[in-house]
Formats: structure tokens, C-alpha cells, sequence
């Protein structure tokens, strides 16, 4: 297991290697092994940035509460008002989840498709390191907006007792823009998740997404106000059902922990590049009213699937 063990530039040192040297007193010197080589704007995050996200996620400057309900805190921070560029930050206090669970079902792309009611569609593309990977997904926008979707570089790390899990928008050729599809960018997406004990963990998700398009202001009021609580209550759920389900599928497979589990292709970085979001489409979607199915959706103390 990576716990407790290695830092970014540890992980990032060892990608070429099958698997990690059992303790310290085995390992090779970081010296004489050369990091993946980068490709343009493409950067692996290192030890700096999952520091700089965490001091992000527990900054309180700019940003405006918008909802505190039943352990769940809301913010947003207007960047652009006229692009609906914002960022949202959402925290929740979990008084019965470990943070290695919730570090467990935030990884399982298999147990997210059974537990997010929003995605359409996610699956891995190929590994870069053994704590960095390619992925598409696509995810339900509410009436009559249309769907959106990204291809990002995720990256983890464990912090001692706290976990890092973050991402931003690439390019790959392979997988162009859908027809159906709006491709959002995803400028800097993650969560934090801190041990309050052995079990229970406060959740922080912080996004600064550009959804390529001129959203109503009703999309920005109805994230903060509903649909981001109704998401941290989802994923809270998710997590107390987590290892039942686990038990039944696949128990032992965790490649986020055990590296050489993980069967992926390496993708060359050079088959990669930033996704700049002037590139993409750019769409009016700000005249839109919300569909009558939507608005009626209920309240925020609704049960999550």
C-alpha cells in the first residue's frame, strides 16, 4: 500500500517500476531513476500542487456561504458572472465513514456506476503513473440543458492520515468531442478527505469547472442550493453500503492501493495536450428556463438514491 509511505515525487520517481520496494531500507536511490518525461503543458502533479489544492479546499478568502444544512456547507466564488464561471467548494462532516472508506468509494469506477444517478458514462483511458491516469466522464445536466462531458488527468495521493484525489481537463485524440455532448473543461476538480478518527472523515470537494456555455443563473443557484448537498448526501450513502457491496465484487481488486493491480495501458504523455477552453464550442444556453420535472425535484433534505 502507498499509505504513510511515499510522496508525490516518490510515486512519480517509482512509475517506471512494477511495483514499490516493501520498506524503505529496499528502496532504490530517487537519484538514479529519471521522472516521466513531460509533453508541452502537460504536468503530473507533485508534492507543491496536492499542497496548494488542500490549502485551497481549507481557504475561507472569496468565497460566499450559500448553504449550511445538516452538516453540509456549501460556498461559491463568482469569477466570471457574465461566462457562469465560478468555483464551488462543498464540505461534509461524516460521522460514520473512515477515510480510507471514502477514499475507497471515490476510486471505484465500477460502484460509481451504481451508486451516481448522474453519470452516463465514465470508464479509464490508460495510466500515466502508478498514482496518475487517464479517464472520460459524462454526466446528466438538468433539463433542458444539454449533457457535458470531460477526458482528465487524475492524480491521488495519501497524506498520512488524509487523502487527495484531483484532476484536470487533457485533449486526446482518440476521444473527440461527442455530437451530443458539450465538452466542459474541468480547470481544477478534486476532493480532500481528513481522518477526524478511526470512523469518521470531513469531505471537501472543491471544482472550478468551465462548462462551455452562458448559463441561466438558475443552473448556479440550483447547484449550490441543491444539487451539491443532494451529492454529498449520495456519496455519504454510497460510502455505508460500500463494503457490503465490496464483498460481492471483487474484494481484493483496490489498484489506487496496490499499484500492481492495475492492468491499464501507460499512455505516452506526448499523445496528450492541454485542453484550452477556447478551443470548444461555446454555447448560449443562458435564455433556458428550467423544465417543469426539474423544478419540483424536492427539497434538499431529499434521501439520495
Amino acid at each position: 500500500m502507498l499509505q504513510n509511505y511515499y510522496s508525490a515525487s516518490d510515486i512519480k520517481a517509482y512509475g517506471c517500476l512494477k511495483e514499490f520496494p516493501s520498506n524503505r531500507s529496499q528502496q532504490i536511490k530517487l537519484e538514479s531513476l529519471e521522472p516521466p518525461k513531460m509533453s508541452g503543458d502537460i504536468l503530473i502533479p507533485d508534492d507543491r500542487a496536492f499542497s496548494s489544492f488542500k490549502n485551497e479546499c481549507n481557504s475561507e478568502e472569496g468565497w460566499n456561504l450559500t448553504y449550511n444544512k445538516s452538516g453540509i456547507t456549501v460556498w461559491i466564488h463568482i469569477l466570471e458572472e457574465e461566462k457562469s464561471l465560478h468555483k464551488i467548494k462543498c464540505r461534509m462532516v461524516c460521522k460514520d465513514v473512515a477515510a480510507d472508506s471514502m477514499y475507497d468509494v471515490l476510486h471505484d469506477i465500477e460502484y460509481r456506476k451504481k451508486w451516481d444517478a448522474n453519470v452516463i458514462e465514465t470508464f479509464d483511458i490508460g495510466k500515466l503513473t502508478v498514482n496518475a491516469d487517464v479517464g472520460y466522464y459524462s454526466w446528466k445536466c438538468p433539463k433542458p440543458l444539454k449533457n457535458r462531458d470531460v477526458i482528465t488527468l487524475r492524480s491521488w495521493l495519501p497524506m498520512g492520515s488524509d487523502y487527495i484525489i484531483m484532476n484536470y481537463s487533457i485533449k486526446h485524440s482518440k476521444y473527440p468531442p461527442k455530437k451530443d455532448m458539450v465538452r466542459a473543461v474541468s480547470i481544477q476538480t478534486g476532493y480532500l478527505i481528513q481522518s477526524n478518527g478511526p470512523t469518521s472523515c470531513t469531505l471537501t470537494y472543491l471544482a472550478q469547472v468551465d462548462p462551455r456555455g452562458s448559463l441561466p443563473k438558475w443552473v448556479v443557484n440550483k447547484s449550490s442550493q441543491f444539487l451539491a448537498p443532494k451529492a454529498m448526501k449520495k456519496i455519504n450513502k454510497a460510502c455505508l453500503k460500500y463494503r457490503e457491496w465490496k464483498q460481492r465484487h471483487n474484494p481484493g481488486f483496490k489498484p489506487w492501493l496496490y499499484p500492481e493491480q492495475n492492468s491499464l495501458s501507460s499512455i505516452p504523455l506526448s499523445e496528450l495536450s492541454i485542453q484550452h477552453a477556447d478551443s470548444l464550442e461555446n454555447i448560449d444556453e443562458s435564455g433556458l428556463s428550467e423544465a417543469k420535472e426539474e423544478r419540483g425535484e424536492g427539497s434538499d433534505e431529499e434521501a439520495p438514491h
